[in-house]
């Protein structure tokens, strides 16, 4: 039998807005050019990056050196770089990396980041052509709740496979725990650090990848209110979120602060007193889900230094909980978690988990922040009826090859 033909290697285009040490696009985009460990193995992708587009590049800039090393070029425009210098698209795949970089932040503490507007770029380049490649979108859609809708209508319109998100539903999970598809979830909580906007939006799409395989599926969120300082532990203490729950993500953690990390003693940061002592200036993302599920994402900073959920499932006594395991620069090892769903929806034209859910989670942050701005009020959230089913299979690392 004749050896089947192989197939033509990939072509990539990165869009980003900036390519300097520990930025996004050099964790992301050096994982295409150098490939990664995988499964006990070297792992190098069946594609090439080929060509890139850098909105803004500093003294620190490594774009230009990345390029001379790979062979591949930095265009001027983010239709050249599609097209690669020529006339008609010309690539398999684009990634758009907005994160990091010199822009505006508004009253609610966005940066602007102009993700939308790449991707705004990147639609015009496919109608023009008359052809489509599916798209990976890192972090929020856009800090806009409506821009993100726009960009999740135009995958839908033109038909092009489309991921976004966060690197946290997918890294190593310590324990590997997945909550039963079609599981009724009674409560859940997430506990995150970092500042805002970056960090909450991934503790918030963290605990989204977690709730979305209840029964029914999403089906989107009735209200949201973002509640901050002595307001938060006074909710705790009036039933609005778990203390029970609170516990069980805590246990989780592998990097309490305080008395912890003076002397080494263990420090239970449930009891009165300790947590309110250690976090300076709490803040609760409650969220009122249109089934009736009520979860908060607390955010702790000098309390713990990473990821926890947990939540109380029916029919299971014991409260589910887990770390969302970041392991520490510069490797920061968990984009390759994310960087392998993005092979494989380059590879297969199918992306492995629905963009509804970054969708989503940016319209979460985005109305919670509006809520921090109108004096941390209740916002009904009729912008957020999203409805979407999750994937049928787990997506995280260390979940063993399905049959």
């Amino acid at each position: 039998m004749a050896e089947q033909a192989k197939q033509p290697r990939k072509r990539l285009a990165i869009v980003t807005t900036v390519w300097r040490y520990l930025s996004h696009a050099q964790h992301m985009g050096d994982r295409f050019l150098v490939g990664f460990p995988w499964n006990g193995k070297w792992h190098r992708p069946e594609m090439d990056v080929v060509s890139l587009y850098v909105d803004q590049r500093g003294a620190d800039d490594q774009s230009e050196a990345r390029a001379k090393e790979f062979g591949f070029k930095v265009y001027p425009t983010i239709a050249e770089a599609l097209r690669c210098g020529g006339e008609k698209l010309a690539v398999d795949g684009v990634l758009v990396i907005g994160e990091h970089g010199d822009y505006p932040v508004n009253a609610k503490g966005q940066i602007l980041y102009p993700r939308y507007e790449f991707f705004e770029q990147i639609v015009k380049v496919f109608e023009a052509d008359g052809r489509s490649v599916p798209i990976f979108n890192d972090k929020h859609l856009s800090y806009s709740a409506e821009k993100a809708t726009k960009m999740v209508a135009a995958s839908k319109r033109l038909g092009f496979p489309f991921l976004a998100g966060s690197s946290l539903p997918v890294t190593w999970r310590l324990p590997d725990i997945e909550l039963p598809l079609g599981c009724t979830i009674d409560e859940a909580l997430m506990v995150g650090v970092g500042g805002s906007d970056p960090m909450d939006f991934h503790a918030l799409e963290a605990m989204q990848c977690m709730l979305e395989r209840r029964r029914n599926g999403e089906t989107g969120v009735r209200a949201v209110q973002l509640i901050q300082g002595p307001e938060v532990w006074k909710a705790g203490r009036d039933g609005r979120w778990s203390r029970r729950l609170l516990e069980a993500a805590l246990s989780r953690t592998t990097s309490r602060l305080g008395k912890a990390g003076i002397d080494g003693r263990p420090q239970d940061l449930t009891r009165s007193g300790e947590l309110e002592e250690l976090v300076k200036e709490p803040a609760a993302y409650q969220i009122e889900y249109r089934d009736g599920l009520r979860a908060t994402l607390l955010m702790i900073n000098g309390a713990v230094a990473d990821y926890n959920f947990a939540a109380q499932v029916r029919g299971i006594p014991q409260i589910q909980s887990t770390q969302f395991l970041l392991p520490v620069l510069p490797n920061v090892s968990y984009s390759s978690c994310l960087m392998r769903k993005v092979e494989e929806m380059i590879a297969t034209g199918v992306a492995p988990y629905p963009v509804e859910r970054t969708q989503l989670v940016s319209g979460i942050l985005d109305m919670c922040l509006e809520s921090k701005v109108q004096g941390n009020r209740r916002l009904d959230t009729p912008n957020l009826h999203i409805s979407y089913r999750p994937a049928d299979t787990s997506q995280f690392c260390g979940v063993p090859p399905q049959a």
